[in-house]
């Protein structure tokens, strides 16, 4: 019926190129592609299976399984989240550092999930643990910027702008809510919302570690001010 989709962060442009935000949506698309051709089969010899990792097997999983999709619509979704926060998490952390950051955010996330249900042969997969957590660190290290976002309800589209504090906490509030509702879903799949919420934790509980306040404090905005160190 609606919703709303972020498109990017309009309070500033990245200072360094993309490199491993783009590398990554890439990494996705040809394993969804993988995906494809493989069926059933690829799935369930990547994908993170509860019960095999809490019995010892398939450890592997917890990081090929980030890689995955279940659907068009989720790695389009996905991606589309992954871009409009991952370039101004990159440019903070470094190359090297939001590497390090998104794959430990995704194994974290993964792990909570896999804990949530341990006996469950459910396939888990998905990057929204790992981008939950790049949005943990943006709320933590530019909460005041505006995202630029699309806002729809049936036919009717318009673009707006957010405060990033606003934007990402009302989607975090909405995975506390569906978690509450919805957990006993788990058993037969369905969304991970467990994994979404550990990995926005890990986000805003680390982002400052990984984050280079020198970095932060170069960037600018569109108007060219550089942003005050915070």
């Amino acid at each position: 019926m609606g919703g709303l989709v972020p498109l990017g962060d309009a309070s500033r442009r990245p200072g360094v190129s993309a490199g491993i935000t783009i590398l990554i949506i890439i990494v996705n698309s040809w394993v969804f592609f993988l995906e494809l051709l493989g069926g059933d089969r690829f799935v369930h010899a990547w994908s993170a299976i509860p019960f095999r990792i809490t019995h010892g097997h398939s450890a592997i999983t917890l990081l090929t399984s980030m890689f995955m999709h279940a659907s068009w619509m989720h790695i389009i979704g996905n991606m589309i989240f992954l871009w409009a926060f991952g370039p101004a998490m990159e440019d903070a952390m470094g190359h090297l550092g939001f590497l390090v950051f998104y794959l430990g955010g995704g194994i974290v996330a993964m792990c909570a999930q896999v804990l949530g249900s341990p006996n469950s042969h459910v396939p888990c997969l998905g990057a929204s643990g790992a981008i939950a957590a790049v949005m943990g660190a943006f709320i933590i290290t530019f909460p005041r910027d505006r995202i630029r976002t699309l806002l729809w309800f049936l036919i009717f589209f318009r673009v707006t702008y957010i405060p990033a504090v606003f934007l990402i906490g009302f989607w975090f509030i909405t995975q506390l809510f569906q978690f509450g509702v919805v957990s006993a879903n788990v058993q037969t799949g369905g969304v991970a919302y467990l994994a979404h919420i550990a990995g926005f934790l890990f986000g805003v509980v680390l982002a400052r570690l990984f984050v280079d306040k020198k970095r932060v404090a170069l960037l600018r905005n569109p108007y060219g001010f550089p942003y005050p160190q915070r």
